[in-house]
Parts: C-alpha cells; structure tokens; sequence
C-alpha cells in the first residue's frame, strides 16, 4: 500500500491560496486516477484505490497545516506503512512559483507542516514534491502563505501543480528515482 498526502488547511476560505497547492493537486491526482474522497479517516479526507493493482490511499489532512503530522502518524501506524510507501506533497517558499523538487527526504526547510510530519514519525526520509511558491516581498510569511495567487503568479503555479500530479503518479508506478530524474530538471514555462 502507498499513502500520499497533499498538505493544506481545510475550509473554503483556503482553497484557493498558496499554503494549499498540496490540496490542489492531491485533487488533481485523484482525478486523474478516478479516486473519490469519500470518507473521513485518519483526521484527514480521504480516497482510496488501486493503481497497478497496489492498493493507494490519498489523504488531505483535516488537523490544519501545523498539526498535519497527527494525521499522517494515525494512517502510518493503522496501515503499517513503510515509510518508503509514503510521499507528502507541499508548497515551499525557497522554490520560485513555477517549479517543483522531488526529494527523498531531508530536513523540514522551516516548513512548519513538514516539521509536524517528522516529528510525529520520528525520521526524516519522507519522500516530498514540493512546489514553488516564491517568497512575499513586503507581506509576512503567514500572511502571504494564507492569500491566494495573483493572476500572473497562478500562471506559473498551475502547469506545476499538473507536474507535481504526474510526478506523484511516476512515484506511485515507479519509484522516488525515475520521478526525480524526469521531474526535477524541468524549468518553468
């Protein structure tokens, strides 16, 4: 089994902001693997299906971004996932919107989600998509993650979300090393 989980903040009124690029394209992905969120499990929205006859479980944390960690730890330990098996998609301000990076794991680079994430599981090695969202020029840091894209940022920002649905797919059929190698030498358009 995988689990794949597309951190954001629930309700509408993030939806459409950039703290939620992992929502988005976990709806992206869903779609395009004909997965429904139907239920709540595990603090989060999920959906659940195969994919090459592995069973794949896709998860949008209900806890909050802060608090995403409770929700992966709870599906982790009820699944007795690997956590090789376990892929967190995510904005990240240190990358310019248009861009995403797949990594295996590594530190939580001042995300305070992914902090949740391996503080709860005690280890870093997570496989991640991260997606740009560049860094505010005069907002804070809290205040810029919580608006919404403007026009010519969204732009940038939608091809990526698309990228980051199809590297998660490559990941899911292939593995963290062919989705790094056809991914994250891919320059914005």
């Amino acid at each position: 089994m995988k689990i794949i989980v597309g951190l954001g903040n629930p309700g509408s009124q993030y939806e459409a902001t950039r703290h939620n690029v992992g929502f988005m394209t976990l709806d992206l992905l869903a779609e395009n693997l004909n997965i429904d969120f139907r239920k709540q499990a595990h603090f989060s929205t999920v959906g659940e299906g195969r994919v090459g006859g592995e069973k794949v479980l896709l998860m949008k944390p209900m806890t909050f971004m802060n608090l995403s960690g409770r929700a992966v730890r709870d599906a982790v330990d009820f699944y007795k996932v690997d956590l090789t098996d376990l892929l967190i998609i995510y904005d990240d301000m240190d990358l310019p919107p248009g861009r995403i990076r797949i990594r295996p794991g590594g530190s939580d680079g001042g995300h305070n989600g992914i902090n949740s994430i391996i503080s709860h599981l005690s280890g870093r090695q997570v496989a991640r998509i991260k997606i740009g969202i560049g860094r505010p020029e005069r907002e804070t840091t809290v205040k810029y993650v919580l608006m919404p894209f403007p026009d010519q940022e969204w732009d940038l920002v939608k091809p990526s979300i698309d990228k980051a649905a199809q590297a998660a797919e490559v990941w899911l059929k292939e593995g963290i090393e062919p989705a790094m190698n056809r991914y994250n030498s891919i320059s914005p358009q």
